[in-house]
């Protein structure tokens, strides 16, 4: 059996199968293996931005019910066992090792599995190994070819639509709306977060076809602020008072109401969770690389902010953090993937900005810095240009003045660099 990097080595190298949407290859594997998928309840969660706050969110309330809670998402930001875990622990490294070589084979001849479909079969057969009571599971790309699309869900989170992958999925709302729209099955509860009205009637209309109950935000569940921390949440049968959740930001409040009405609408019966359980969950609640505050005196925050949805909300939590703060100053070191609207995130984004350090995540689809610098010149904010994205944390960190507020973000990939630098020199000192 190959060792733990050899396995990365040779997962990553489907990397050079690229994106495949259709449902031949995953459904061939999943038949050979027996359908692990079909031994546990599932939610399936797809969106643009918000489901992997909304899954995290899913599984610590279902947890602190005393349930035995799958979680797959994507990407990862460190390691790739991140993608899966069960009631907290990420998959082993010799899980990740035997369960490629079971799947590898048995493949059959169908065509070689991408990344995506062996990594989704992997989450499914470990979910089965490791004897869940649900499994979270959330959508890669778009929904109706996506690799998770073969589940029969006890519901569906539809977290919220804006631009990104219009490559694949389409140059407008509507169009990538069509493609989410496709994991809606018959008769199962769809929920859906907020979103444009011409939007949200994709869904609706979706959900009609099929039979299946939909709920939509601020119609049929709402949530309002009652603090920076806390919320009301005013479900479909019941309202909650004073709930709270350690995940910064308005727009985490919205994905805690997306997901109660999830619950709410799905597992209340099969699933069922208390109150205690619901504040616990929510209390406790883990999810990196999301406003993921590092340091104090200045502030440095991580956040994998990386289309103009997820910019927009960066937007509103940075801003109510400089209107508290007076005189304050906002430094932003910045690194983006070539495949993202640029362009877009920056007109969202610069208006807060008094400082901008461009980087370059050491990914080949990486926008190189200079690359990043040209498209901000003539732009009311001062530049600097620093590729290497550990050594412009390090320059921020120790230059800024402690009333600062730094943030880290327009990719995952560059907050996962800084997490990993991080541990590092965090072990390097305990060492020490």
């Amino acid at each position: 059996m190959l060792t733990y990097s050899e396995t990365l080595a040779y997962l990553f190298s489907l990397h050079r199968f690229g994106v495949k949407l259709g449902l031949e290859a995953i459904t061939d594997i999943l038949h050979r293996l027996d359908h692990p998928q079909r031994t546990y309840p599932t939610l399936h969660i797809a969106g643009t931005n918000g489901k992997g706050s909304s899954a995290a969110m899913l599984a610590a309330m279902l947890q602190a019910g005393g349930y035995r809670v799958g979680l797959y998402t994507s990407p990862h930001l460190v390691d790739f066992r991140e993608r899966i875990r069960v009631h907290n622990e990420d998959i082993s490294e010799g899980s990740v090792c035997q369960l490629t070589e079971h799947i590898r084979r048995v493949a059959g001849p169908v065509g070689s599995l991408t990344f995506f479909e062996l990594t989704t079969a992997m989450a499914f057969q470990h979910f089965r190994n490791q004897s869940v009571d649900v499994a979270i599971i959330e959508v890669g790309l778009g929904g109706r070819f996506d690799a998770t699309n073969v589940l029969d869900p006890l519901g569906i989170l539809i977290t919220g639509i804006g631009l990104d992958h219009e490559q694949y999925l389409g140059s407008t709302l509507q169009a990538i709306a069509q493609e989410k729209a496709g994991i809606i099955r018959k008769k199962v509860p769809v929920v859906v977060g907020k979103m444009p009205e011409d939007v949200s009637q994709v869904f609706e209309g979706r959900a009609q076809q099929f039979d299946a109950p939909l709920y939509r935000a601020e119609q049929d569940f709402s949530i309002s602020a009652i603090s920076p921390t806390a919320f009301t949440y005013r479900g479909l049968r019941d309202t909650s008072m004073d709930l709270q959740t350690n995940l910064l930001g308005r727009h985490q409040m919205h994905n805690a109401g997306n997901a109660l009405a999830l619950l709410e609408s799905a597992t209340s019966e099969r699933l069922p969770l208390s109150s205690d359980a619901i504040q616990t969950g929510l209390q406790h609640v883990r999810w990196k690389g999301r406003l993921e505050v590092t340091q104090h005196y200045p502030t440095i925050m991580l956040d994998g902010a990386h289309n103009p949805l997820g910019g927009q909300a960066l937007f509103d939590f940075l801003q109510a953090q400089l209107h508290d703060c007076p005189g304050r100053k906002l430094i932003v070191i910045l690194g983006m993937m070539q495949d993202k609207n640029l362009d877009e995130f920056l007109r969202v984004l610069l208006p807060l900005v008094d400082s901008l350090i461009v980087t370059q995540p050491h990914m080949d689809r990486a926008v190189p810095a200079d690359v990043l610098a040209q498209a901000v010149q003539g732009r009311d904010v001062e530049l600097f240009v620093i590729p290497s994205p550990w050594a412009a944390y390090c320059h921020v960190r120790d230059t800024a003045d402690p009333s600062d507020l730094v943030c880290v973000t327009g990719s995952l990939f560059l907050v996962g660099e800084i997490i990993q630098h991080l541990a590092l020199a965090e072990s390097s000192t305990v060492q020490a």
